[in-house]
């Protein structure tokens, strides 16, 4: 397995990692963060640190389905885990000389990740920043991604797997179950789609998701799904604690920043707020927005961003 990454910033600085999320690239991984913006003289929040952006294992970048030696293409692609993926990168981090991460961020499945690599490796990572994630996949969050997967694995040109060419009908069919999802009640109440400069709904999911999640391998989707729907990090520790989230979060060293986005059917703020009250150093800010789960992403408004701005520039004690 190889992991595919890119890095920005002085290696000499202390080092920062985020990995991407389910439908993220490397290109457009939490970029607010550490490229600057053009419509704004200010550096970004982490121009002063060394960032390492990695892709997930099945996310079509680093070692997937769809890129693999043919004996290992598609349906003959192992399943990965998170454990997976937080091993490699920990190796990756010491093939680049990082002998300690002073922050690992990550939206989503990445703060999932922030995690597990607190999790695993709790002496290695100082601080981690959780937006829109969670320590374990509730049964709810399961149980949603059944959906869009049910749309795909079913769809007439799927073949059981086996499709001679890309599945486009079943993951265009899996991007229209999955956006509703990541959206609130009140950001389709308030037409939030012409304020992205669609005209109607049905033109916003044809081009944001269908163009964008459309296009991707149906294994790769269902390469990530799988490793979320598995995302656990009670597996860890004592074998007499294991299934024992408490405990597993209580062994957490790192500081945590976590910041959940108040209209987010994937992961809601109450799941935070059940799981900073077991963490030795948690810290919980909720992001006020109906944009959904979008909102830890990027994907928000302005306002959302820069909230998220000020909030791991506060808790990296960031000097301007």
């Amino acid at each position: 397995m190889t992991l595919a990454y890119r890095t920005f910033g002085d290696p000499k600085n202390p080092a920062v990692f985020i990995p991407s999320c389910y439908g993220g690239k490397l290109d457009s991984t939490l970029t607010f963060l550490y490229i600057p913006s053009s419509s704004s003289d200010a550096p970004p929040v982490l121009h002063k640190h060394f960032v390492v952006v990695c892709g997930l294992l099945g996310g079509s970048e680093s070692s997937s389905p769809s890129n693999a030696p043919a004996a290992l293409r598609g349906p003959n692609f192992p399943e990965v885990t998170y454990e997976d993926n937080i091993r490699l990168q920990h190796a990756l981090c010491q093939a680049l000389g990082i002998p300690k991460l002073a922050a690992y961020i990550g939206f989503s499945m990445g703060g999932q990740q922030a995690y597990h690599m607190a999790a695993l490796y709790p002496d290695f990572v100082e601080r981690i920043v959780v937006l829109a994630g969670s320590a374990r996949t509730s049964w709810h969050n399961w149980s949603f991604l059944e959906g869009p997967k049910a749309a795909l694995v079913n769809s007439v040109d799927f073949h059981d797997g086996k499709y001679p060419s890309p599945a486009t009908r079943g993951t265009k069919a899996f991007s229209r179950v999955y956006v509703t999802w990541a959206l609130s009640q009140a950001w389709f109440r308030n037409r939030c789609w012409e304020t992205l400069g669609f005209s109607s709904l049905e033109a916003y999911i044809q081009e944001a998701w269908e163009g964008s999640m459309g296009p991707w391998d149906a294994h790769d989707l269902l390469c990530l799904l799988k490793t979320w729907q598995k995302g656990d990090i009670s597996l860890f520790g004592p074998e007499e604690d294991k299934g024992d989230l408490a405990k597993a979060l209580g062994r957490i060293k790192a500081e945590c920043l976590i910041m959940p986005s108040r209209s987010d059917f994937y992961f809601p703020p109450e799941d935070s707020e059940e799981e900073v009250k077991h963490l030795k150093h948690g810290d919980l800010k909720v992001i006020e927005s109906i944009w959904g789960h979008l909102a830890g992403g990027g994907g928000g408004t302005k306002d959302d961003n820069e909230f998220i701005k000020i909030q791991v520039q506060r808790f990296l004690q960031i000097q301007d």
